[in-house]
């Protein structure tokens, strides 16, 4: 077989494209050169093209975390590497091979079809398998970087392909050495280590409320399911009002900040975070500013979820920039907190 016969089909190349129904926002966004990845051998030849002509460029999976303007100039990559398997099973763990343009949700759901429970907790966050390591996405007591078991990513820098286990991301709350080193690494797969022995995740109030008077032993299903209703009552659906999840950060406080909050603020919303700190409820602290249900022109703060800012139709990244500026100045005003925006601004 030539050379020719194995080399990867070149990716396809998609000018000016339309990308409103690539973010959740809904925004109306056009990239100037896009090309749709669907194998990472796609990635060097197009890459080195990339850096011959000096050209700015960016990844995009689900568009679930992002605030996109009008125009995207140079190059944006469309990350839909597919596929996930199972690379190796024993008595203590799983661990499962996924293409980083696989949806989370979707993955998640095929988990407990595999009876391999563990990511119950993460169901229903939008976006691909490859964007969730980079903000190591969280939710109701677990983190993705709890099941982590190696990346494998392309590295522009070095133009080369590289695998960086758990311990050389630098995992943190809502932080990654991806997210540290922006522009550098594309990520194209992502191996889970699920373990065998499993044990439920309750220890946040809603799911305690879900199941402390019903079943104080729910399965894995019970709580995907259970997360899947609550995210559901509280955060709107993209598809009918554009929105990226949780707009800000749950800020980390020191102990003796949160004893000074707590005495002029008693029903100060706060979970323990190792030693010293507190995390504090980001969307009660942006709820007691009076911002909640609010509108301002195209854009506003969910009536349901003060943690979620929404586009109403024509809205724009200045727009909700702009709103989300006036929460954190009104924010750190009243708590003297400051508020981290969650979403990569493009």
């Amino acid at each position: 077989m030539n050379s020719a016969q194995n080399a990867p089909i070149p990716p396809k190349l998609m000018p000016n494209m339309a990308l409103k129904q690539r973010n959740t926002f809904g925004f109306e966004v056009y990239a100037e050169l896009a090309y749709e990845i669907s194998a990472a051998e796609q990635i060097p030849g197009l890459m080195q093209q990339i850096s011959e002509k000096k050209l700015p460029w960016r990844v995009l999976g689900g568009g679930s975390n992002v605030i996109l303007p009008r125009v995207l100039s140079g190059v944006t990559l469309l990350m839909n590497i597919p596929g996930h398997d199972i690379t190796q099973s024993n008595a203590n763990h799983t661990v499962i091979t996924v293409g980083a343009g696989v949806n989370w949700h979707d993955f998640v759901a095929w988990t407990l079809v595999q009876n391999l429970p563990g990511l119950e907790n993460l169901a229903l966050i939008p976006g691909t398998v490859g964007a969730a390591p980079i903000q190591n996405i969280g939710a109701y007591g677990a983190e993705i970087a709890d099941y982590i078991d190696s990346i494998e990513a392309f590295d522009s820098v070095a133009h080369a392909f590289v695998t960086l286990s758990k311990e050389a991301c630098h995992f943190a709350y809502r932080d990654s050495y991806f997210k540290q080193n922006p522009h550098r690494y594309i990520v194209t797969k992502v191996a889970f280590k699920i373990p065998q022995a499993w044990k439920p995740r309750l220890q946040y109030a809603d799911l305690v409320k879900q199941f402390s008077d019903t079943d104080p032993t729910p399965s894995a299903q019970e709580i995907f399911d259970a997360v899947c209703a609550i995210r559901s009552k509280k955060l709107p659906d993209p598809k009918v009002i554009g929105n990226a999840g949780s707009f800000f950060q749950n800020p980390i406080i020191s102990e003796a900040q949160y004893k000074h909050l707590i005495e002029q603020h008693p029903k100060l919303i706060s979970y323990p975070e190792g030693v010293g700190k507190r995390k504090l409820a980001a969307g009660w602290l942006i709820d007691q500013c009076g911002f909640k249900g609010q509108r301002i022109g195209p854009v506003g703060v969910y009536e349901n979820q003060a943690l979620v800012l929404v586009n109403h139709g024509d809205g724009t990244a200045e727009n909700i920039l702009q709103l989300a500026k006036s929460i954190q100045v009104k924010v750190q005003e009243v708590f003297g907190v400051e508020l981290e925006i969650e979403p990569n601004i493009f």
